[in-house]
């Protein structure tokens, strides 16, 4: 059986806890932020849990972490 190979494109923008849970960057932070608080903007800095629906699709493009 081949190696299972490691989707790039969602390795650049998940990153995996040591608890084994997988962060990514949140949404809504890259233009249309003039009428957005400044309060919701800074919020948006953080990395934020990916939701249990998607942790599945996540957990399959990245089989070595």
């Amino acid at each position: 059986m081949p190696k299972a190979k490691t989707r790039k494109a969602a390795a650049k923008r998940f990153k995996v806890t040591a608890t084994g849970k997988y962060m990514s960057k949140q949404s809504g932070k890259s233009h249309l932020l003039e009428w957005k608080k400044s309060k919701k903007t800074r919020g948006m800095r953080k990395l934020k849990v990916v939701s249990s629906a998607m942790e599945s699709t996540v957990q399959k493009m990245l089989p070595g972490y």
